[in-house]
């Protein structure tokens, strides 16, 4: 009941203090994420001479920390107060950007790579807490306008962030833009600060044998639910089709397409004004469409347009497929994110978030790393319409849960305890 008279409260979620603050916090991130990837993307590959394996090890600096500590930082987001976690993770990123600045300064060139390491444990910390205040703070029927807010604001950073990252190296170096990220971490933790201050909750001690309990828990209460844990089939079908895609986009244009390289930013810049736009659109019918038809949609289109791009030779028509593409995949990050906000009691919803994330994180690294010897077997065609049927596979996963309701409020989901 709280819930329908918050939702009374807030006249329109704009002017929900808790989103405009997260939101802000979110542009200033990931003004720090994009400048970070490219500025150590681009000095690694001056500093190696293009060197594919310390090339790689950005990736894994990047995913690693997401299968060692999601479960972990989601089983802590949730006995930790969410406020408080949210801005020491941001202060610490700050600090660990500063000291890594000291050691690029006195010659150890290879310790950027802490940057993104240090930077993607935090975030395993921070993220399942920002989920915790959206259940917390945002009324159940604006829950999906929010996520679709969020991924409009992915969207405009994957237009620009490229852009934004390859100017900063460019023009002012290496030094200047690792300093760049240090102080947006320290801007966001300061405007974070403006959150509601974290409800007072009587956690358990915690003492030997309690957080195995509690981290058990959160996969527990995945597999209790048939929808979460149908939701976990979709993202393992998802990752896979996805990393497939991601990891050979650069012979569809080479080989397919007959064009540079260097065409492949024109096709994400197509593909991310799309998202911006798709996520502006259902941001404003998000309301009316269950979070599982969502989703579904979301699948069906990008199994069709997988398949199409695999088969195209012709630069019209995969730019074209590639903006439907966009426009649509937004709805499988809101689906999801709205699914599990919705299905999760508040006590643990830091716990279901670790336990889902690194399936489809998982299972897109295992495609990208299988990816190269695929291609040497079979032709693009067939590896493109192989990820397309993944894609329909997730889609038909949906249909067992297709009618089911999310409950009325967090209390009407079974919280857990951990005694």
């Amino acid at each position: 009941m709280a819930i329908h008279q918050n939702a009374v409260k807030a006249p329109s979620l704009f002017g929900n203090r808790f989103l405009q603050t997260v939101l802000l916090s979110n542009i200033l991130l990931q003004i720090g994420i994009w400048v970070r990837n490219f500025s150590i993307l681009l000095f690694i590959a001056d500093k190696t001479n293009n060197n594919p394996y310390a090339i790689s090890l950005i990736s894994l600096a990047e995913f690693a920390p997401i299968f060692v500590f999601s479960f972990i930082g989601g089983t802590f987001a949730d006995r930790w107060r969410p406020k408080r976690t949210m801005i020491w993770c941001d202060l610490l990123s700050a600090v660990s950007v500063f000291v890594v600045l000291l050691m690029i300064q006195f010659g150890s060139w290879q310790s950027v790579f802490l940057v993104t390491f240090i930077s993607a444990i935090l975030s395993q910390f921070s993220q399942p807490s920002s989920m915790r205040l959206f259940k917390q703070h945002v009324p159940e029927d604006q829950l999906q306008q929010g996520m679709a807010l969020f991924q409009s604001l992915m969207a405009i950073f994957m237009v620009l962030g490229p852009m934004l990252g390859t100017f900063a190296y460019s023009t002012f170096g290496l030094k200047t833009s690792i300093a760049v990220m240090g102080v947006v971490f320290l801007l966001s933790a300061l405007t974070l600060l403006r959150l509601p201050k974290d409800k007072d909750e009587q956690k358990p001690p915690m003492i030997k044998g309690q957080f195995r309990k509690e981290f058990n828990e959160g996969f527990h209460y995945v597999w209790q639910s048939p929808v979460l844990r149908m939701l976990g089939a979709v993202f393992i079908l998802a990752g896979l089709a996805v990393g497939l895609a991601q990891a050979l986009s650069l012979f569809i244009v080479t080989e397919r397409l007959g064009q540079s390289k260097e065409f492949l930013q024109y096709i994400l810049m197509v593909n991310g004004a799309a998202m911006l736009i798709g996520g502006g659109i259902i941001a404003v019918f998000a309301k009316r469409v269950a979070p599982q038809l969502l989703l579904a949609i979301g699948m069906l289109v990008g199994a069709i347009c997988t398949v199409i791009v695999g088969y195209s030779t012709s630069v019209p028509l995969t730019l074209v497929v590639q903006f439907v593409n966009g426009l649509v995949f937004p709805c499988i990050h809101i689906g999801i994110s709205t699914m599990i906000l919705k299905w999760s009691h508040e006590s643990i919803v830091g716990r279901v978030n670790g336990v889902l994330t690194p399936m489809f994180i998982g299972m897109m690294v295992i495609s990208m790393s299988l990816a190269g010897m695929l291609k040497n077997a079979y032709p693009l065609v067939s590896i493109y319409t192989g990820a397309g049927i993944l894609f329909i596979l997730g889609a038909f996963a949906l249909i067992p849960i297709m009618s089911q309701n999310a409950p009325e409020t967090s209390q009407d989901s079974q919280p857990v305890t951990a005694d």
